[in-house]
């Protein structure tokens, strides 16, 4: 009998390494460190450089049941969102405005932890607060700027508020500047990249995040239908695009998002707008939907009132003189305007996923984190929403709002342009105005005139 021959080393297939397969330290190292690389994900069997046996791949079976149960996890989570967003909207302004809140602040969580190194972070303690500060601080401002502008004859008129109200601009602009002088203070040598990466980083995520959304803050201020609509379209063209895609899609769209086709995004773009005509529709018929907000305790059921923009009217239209089609007809100006958001909802919002799957593909990640199960993170959902809020409150401001003076707007001039006597003989005009026109009593004008004290002149 033969005996084993000893000290005989065979050369690994495929392997182009002379030292046995193994790494020196250096290599190692340097691997360990990079994202994705073979090292780091070898440790899930991907690669194997301590010698073990690699485990076994999945069944077919156990990969079904094992994307079944994600799929059944994900459609209840998605149901379960639904009914979370039907329930906010349908129960009020307020409602709507603490689950836009909560999404920007876990959406601005998951964005900075990507770029998160925690070992660094041991060792620059305050690295993680300075965020959360400086999201505190852009918070405070753009909250204050809306609260202020939307509801002036609240917060102008009372008197605890009304130094913060007229001094906002400069007391957000000093909380800032006290979080850029701490950060500066605590530079430490050696991680002068890191932290400055760090700064950079926050700021990109606060004005893609925060501030974005903040404008949806705006569209819900200004009515319902601003806020729901955008939103339904984005949602609306991703079911269809995914719809269309499996269907009859062949030709790839973009290189970031392979699965992505150019027929799943034509037909994603044509099945937006009949939902957006049919839903605009419907919801123009509801106050509540087209009302700016007056009353943060309305919901569907007690309803709001308000003058309706014109665009929600319909007016009288004639076919143009080239159709040789002399015919005229009714519609809202409202249902010109939604093949515009359509259009934005369809062929420009999907690029902010696109960006969002860019900027995980430069991580290594697959998802910005696992806030929903089954879906991922906030951010993976919200990735298109928050460029079409912004486009919505801009479009809005810029060819649908109606300007007009409004009681906070009268206050705010009289308190910031007038000066107490002034403020008194408005008050005077006002009062014996409204005695004029019968809305007042005479005795409430003695009344005045007498707490008041006579006329200065």
């Amino acid at each position: 009998m033969a005996k084993p021959r000893r000290n005989v080393q065979f050369q690994h297939r495929g392997s182009n390494n002379h030292d046995g397969g193994k790494l020196s330290p250096s290599d190692t190292g340097e691997a360990m460190s990079e994202p994705g690389s073979p090292i780091r994900s070898g440790m899930n069997g991907k690669a194997d450089v301590s010698g073990e046996e690699a485990t076994p791949e999945q069944s077919p079976s156990t990969e079904y049941e094992k994307k079944k149960q994600t799929f059944i996890t994900r459609t209840i989570w998605t149901f379960v969102m639904i009914a979370v967003f039907f329930v906010a909207m349908l129960s009020g302004h307020i409602y709507v405005i603490g689950i836009v809140t909560a999404i920007q602040i876990v959406s601005f969580k998951e964005v900075i932890a990507i770029a998160n190194v925690p070992s660094r972070q041991k060792n620059l303690p305050f690295t993680r607060s300075l965020n959360w500060y400086f999201l505190g601080t852009v918070m405070y401002f753009l909250y204050g700027e809306s609260v202020i502008y939307y509801f002036k004859h609240i917060v102008l008129v009372d008197k605890v508020l009304l130094p913060f109200a007229t001094h906002h601009r400069f007391i957000s602009f000093m909380l800032y500047v006290i979080g850029f002088v701490f950060f500066v203070g605590s530079l430490q040598k050696g991680h002068y990249r890191f932290q400055f990466t760090q700064f950079a980083w926050t700021h990109m995520a606060l004005y893609l995040i925060v501030v974005q959304a903040h404008f949806i803050m705006n569209n819900i201020f200004e009515g319902m239908i601003w806020f729901f609509l955008p939103a339904s379209l984005v949602i609306t063209n991703d079911i269809f695009a995914y719809i269309c895609g499996i269907t009859f899609g062949r030709t790839q769209l973009i290189k970031i998002s392979p699965k992505k086709t150019v027929e799943g995004f034509v037909g994603a773009w044509i099945f937006t707008i009949i939902f957006g005509i049919g839903m605009t529709n419907v919801l123009m018929r509801y106050s509540y939907f087209i009302c700016p907000v007056n009353d943060l305790g309305a919901n569907i059921f007690t309803g709001l009132s308000c003058d309706h923009n014109p665009v929600f009217i319909p007016q009288l239209y004639q076919l143009p003189d080239w159709t040789q089609i002399n015919r005229t007809f009714y519609i809202a100006p409202m249902q010109f305007h939604i093949l515009v958001f359509a259009t934005f909802a369809s062929l420009i919002a999907p690029f902010g996923g696109f960006f969002a799957s860019g900027l995980k593909r430069t991580f290594k990640i697959k998802d910005f984190g696992e806030s929903i199960p089954g879906h991922g993170g906030i951010t993976d959902r919200m990735d298109c929403q928050f460029i079409m809020g912004f486009f919505a409150f801009m479009y809005y401001q810029s060819f649908i709002a109606v300007y007009k003076a409004s009681v906070g707007g009268v206050i705010e001039t009289a308190i910031q342009g007038l000066n107490a006597e002034e403020q008194v003989e408005v008050v005077r005009g006002l009062a014996k105005y409204l005695v004029n026109q019968g809305a007042m009593g005479e005795n409430v004008l003695d009344c005045l005139n007498g707490e008041l004290g006579p006329r200065r002149r």
